[in-house]
């Protein structure tokens, strides 16, 4: 099997100078009682309609970018911490990338499906020649002592890895500006899942794609109902007003969308529909 017939197994996107390709992690589970706005009920009949067998499963989705003399990671999924994911590194080589080949990692936000990949059992650094950026107010939020002291026991760890995460790639790390971050990538402020929480905007050639972080941990769900929220926002009502304004944005300019956690085929089009959203895998 050459080369390109590998690159073609994996959902891929050509946005002109850049290759885009969706890598998945794999799955976590998430009770439907974590989300808010919606009956537990529905949210579960909402994720059988759409055909999920197992209502509770979360897909993970790592974006590679490449173009322009880069190779450019977008977030490195759970990297198998807590059960979590950790088909990253092999999928990386179904694309023909090596660790050693990832020269910039942007991170949308550094909850632990999102950093958990970027180090080794021993904690080092997964991809050594990496430099890796993330917004100062997503730096800021988990190296704060008092958010920290605050935080309970399931929050805790969280801090605890995204500091080692941070530690490990303090010779590389990098605080995102407004704007344009790479030639033809610009950040996306998208607050409330956390206070840095950040997407990409990839342009090239007159087309555009969005990686929009964790806008939707539920897609079926949440973009049929944007007022769905989960225990994992840490604004809640902000997490949904953002989510609200993106999805009407991406929906009327008619944008090609991925999340990573949406399935994984992982290139959407939104559609509005009433007072919510519907949304089809772009092929």
């Amino acid at each position: 099997m050459n080369a390109s017939t590998i690159e073609r197994a994996l959902p891929t996107l050509q946005i002109g100078d850049f290759l885009i390709q969706a890598i998945s992690d794999g799955h976590l589970t998430a009770s439907l009682d974590l989300l808010s706005h919606i009956d537990p009920a529905d949210a579960t009949r909402l994720q059988l309609q759409a055909g999920v067998n197992d209502p509770s499963l979360i897909h993970i989705n790592c974006y590679l970018v490449r173009g322009r003399g880069r190779t450019i990671l977008i977030d490195a999924g759970a990297g198998g911490i807590k059960g979590w994911g950790g088909k990253l590194k092999v999928n990386l080589v179904r694309a023909g990338v090596r660790a050693t080949d990832v020269d910039t990692i942007l991170l949308t936000h550094a909850h632990p499906d999102h950093v958990g990949g970027l180090l080794d059992a021993q904690g080092g650094p997964v991809f050594p020649n990496a430099e890796l950026l993330i917004h100062p107010r997503e730096l800021s939020f988990w190296e704060d002592d008092g958010n920290l002291a605050r935080s309970g026991d399931r929050a805790r760890g969280n801090f605890l890895l995204a500091r080692q995460v941070f530690a490990g790639y303090r010779h590389s790390l990098r605080l995102l500006a407004e704007g344009e971050v790479l030639p033809g990538i610009s950040t996306i402020p998208l607050p409330g899942h956390t206070p840095g929480h950040t997407g990409y905007r990839v342009d090239s050639a007159g087309r555009t794609a969005l990686i929009w972080g964790d806008v939707v941990h539920f897609p079926n769900i949440q973009i049929a109902r944007p007022e769905v929220s989960i225990a994992f926002d840490q604004d809640p009502q902000l997490a949904s007003a953002a989510r609200s304004a993106l999805l009407d944005m991406v929906s009327a300019d008619r944008l090609i969308v991925a999340g990573m956690h949406l399935g994984e085929l992982g290139f959407a089009r939104i559609q509005r529909l009433g007072r919510g959203y519907s949304f089809s895998y772009a092929g």
